[in-house]
């Protein structure tokens, strides 16, 4: 490795690191306000991965502006306190907004993107929104959070054969056991917390499926012919490539804090 590469790589590590930590500071704050804030910060995020989804399928302006319009009738009706809020309201609104896209495009997979962006961000609203609600939501972004950090260090560090060279090249089976290990012991810490058992049982689990939700995302740049699914978080891509582990569990997580209520 020659000094420039050295140095090249260490500026992008440096910059990933400072933009990884302006990001956390935003949702750490969205997080503990809640309420409309967090909405908010939820429903702007979901509107720039709807616009970098369409980028990536060759979406037309047009086009790409009708998806977003579409998809924040259903993004409204989620606000707290002055809509119906996360309901099953909202998630019918959802599928209706995902059926209209199909109808005016004729292009599903602009659709499948509705319901890929709607489905996690009604979900952590519903967690927010909840009694208990900062603590949930913390967790199932955490893990996720916990998952890529783990990933990417070990991944690093440690090296070895290839999770998915097809897809991903730089993702390592020892950056998935990292990831999941470090998500397993966030679990474990946040059950003498008060995380029930059920939940802290299943993060390790969750984080694997953010590691296939991560892969999916992969496969679909790849498909695209694309790097990264947008420019505007220096070293990190776009919002797709941020928030590609949580879209997955996010909906899943919610799932299973329901259950777990009714076990309890």
């Amino acid at each position: 490795m020659t000094a420039d590469h050295a140095a090249r790589r260490q500026a992008d590590l440096r910059q990933r690191l400072i933009v990884g930590a302006a990001l956390l500071v935003v949702a750490a704050t969205a997080l503990a306000i809640g309420g409309l804030f967090f909405w908010l910060i939820v429903v702007v995020g979901a509107l720039l991965t709807m616009a970098e989804w369409g980028d990536m399928f060759k979406a037309g302006l047009r086009t790409k502006r009708i998806t977003q319009f579409a998809l924040s009738v259903p993004l409204a009706l989620m606000a707290p306190g002055i809509a119906s809020g996360p309901s099953f309201f909202a998630l019918g609104v959802l599928v209706g907004a995902a059926v209209f896209i199909v109808a005016v495009t004729r292009r599903p997979e602009l659709a499948r993107g509705v319901l890929y962006v709607g489905l996690p961000a009604l979900a952590v609203i519903y967690l927010r929104n909840r009694d208990d609600g900062l603590f949930l939501t913390f967790w199932a972004m955490g893990l996720v959070w916990a998952a890529d950090t783990g990933a990417f260090f070990v991944g690093r560090t440690v090296g070895g054969p290839k999770l998915a060279p097809a897809i991903s090249p730089n993702k390592t089976w020892s950056g998935l056991g990292g990831g999941v290990v470090l998500a397993a012991v966030m679990g474990g810490v946040m059950m003498i917390y008060g995380l029930s058992p059920w939940l802290a049982i299943a993060t390790p689990f969750l984080a694997m499926l953010s590691a296939a939700g991560d892969l999916y995302e992969s496969w679909l740049k790849r498909q695209a012919g694309i790097k990264d699914s947008g420019s505007l978080l220096p070293g990190h891509g776009g919002f797709l490539d941020r928030l590609d582990g949580l879209v997955p569990v996010a909906p899943v997580a919610a799932l299973l804090v329901v259950i777990s209520g009714s076990l309890a």
